[in-house]
């Protein structure tokens, strides 16, 4: 008898487009056997998803944010969940976890979740003491009662599983290894080229630096700033550029998918991850950009964040700074950009690093926790 293959929903809030983490698990639990299912939303500009190797699927919504997208969604994902009936349920972050939490209470199935930050403690909440609240009850009422966890890094795995007393594995966000050089030549970046490029890419929310990094391009000559990506701040961030007058020196794009990011991401002379300590979620904090810019093998000028020091300093990929103030961050990108040998030292590091710092040993991590439920 032909043995029944498992069908397993990933969900998430966001239209699948760009969520890089998502996409490189979903990959990983199609070849270990599952048959994979990634549900997300549509947003109303209907960016187009290409094709994939696993199924997904988009729910149109009434809400695009506030707390009646939060309902909205998980209502339809609920249903959903009930009316298919998969094998294995896995919520990623909280804000889908009461729809995947419940469905699998009452189809007994099991679910894992995937907590991709410190959600309760995001700077987005610092403010808001009414909704933080409302998320730390949601997070004090579910995940006690589950087994199945992991999020993106040691600090915050601790701090989970001493708060709920229950096991919290680590899945770290490393991008795919990048075995080839990219064709400079092929690509036509919407930016010049003709000066050192530094880079940042991600979201463009609170606490990231983005700010203080447009402001630092006053004290730089011949070099341009490249924004990548979307966010609460991104109009504001494209204002502050007209005001400060710097629309020859910064250059603010869209969200990407990750293949073209990666592209020119490649381009550039220094990768930016310059978080602030605004909140735990930030203090460690463990983003990939900094690891696409290892797989890129762009040195990285950084913040003193503990998890991100760990990575720069103990693979000596580029330079840590003691503040993100305006002044240092032109500082610190004149000093990698002023030593030439340190620089080719720290390009080096991330040629020689990036074996190690990738998805494809990263993912036995990923089989260890799902292998069970084949």
């Amino acid at each position: 008898m032909e043995k029944h293959q498992k069908t397993l929903l990933m969900a998430v809030t966001n239209d699948l487009v760009t969520d890089n983490r998502v996409h490189k698990i979903a990959l990983t639990l199609t070849r270990m056997g599952f048959s994979v299912t990634l549900a997300g939303r549509k947003f109303p500009s209907k960016k187009k998803l290409p094709e994939r190797e696993y199924k997904t699927r988009r729910f149109s919504l009434w809400f695009n944010k506030g707390p009646l997208f939060y309902a909205n969604y998980n209502l339809r994902l609920f249903f959903h969940l009930l009316w298919k009936r998969y094998d294995v349920i896995v919520a990623n972050d909280l804000d889908s976890l009461v729809a995947c939490y419940f469905a699998s209470k009452i189809t007994r199935k099991p679910i894992v979740y995937d907590s991709h930050e410190y959600f309760t403690e995001v700077p987005e909440l610092i403010d808001r003491p009414k909704v933080k609240k409302i998320w730390e009850k949601i997070e004090k009422t579910i995940v006690p009662h589950l087994t199945d966890c992991y999020t993106v890094c040691q600090s915050i795995a601790d701090i989970y599983t001493e708060k709920y007393h229950i096991p919290f594995k680590v899945v770290r966000n490393v991008p795919s290894l990048i075995s080839t050089k990219t064709n400079i030549e092929a690509i036509t970046p919407p930016f010049p080229i003709n000066k050192p490029v530094v880079i940042y890419q991600g979201a463009v929310n609170l606490g990231r630096g983005i700010e203080e990094a447009i402001l630092a391009m006053h004290q730089l000559e011949n070099v341009i700033l490249v924004i990548i990506g979307s966010g609460d701040l991104l109009e504001e961030c494209r204002k502050m550029v007209a005001d400060q007058q710097l629309t020859s020196k910064v250059y603010i794009i869209g969200r990407m998918p990750f293949n073209e990011l990666q592209q020119l991401t490649s381009l550039a002379t220094i990768g930016l991850s310059v978080e602030k300590d605004m909140g735990l979620n930030y203090r460690y904090a463990l983003p990939n950009k900094l690891f696409d810019y290892i797989q890129s093998e762009v040195p990285v000028l950084a913040s003193s964040l503990p998890e991100i020091k760990r990575i720069v300093e103990g693979y000596t990929v580029g330079r840590v700074i003691a503040n993100t103030s305006p002044g240092e961050i032109a500082d610190g990108i004149k000093f990698m950009m002023n030593n030439n040998e340190l620089y080719l030292e720290w390009k080096k590091n991330c040629h020689q690093s990036k074996s190690e710092l990738c998805w494809e040993k990263e993912q036995n991590n990923i089989q260890f926790i799902y292998e069970r439920f084949l």
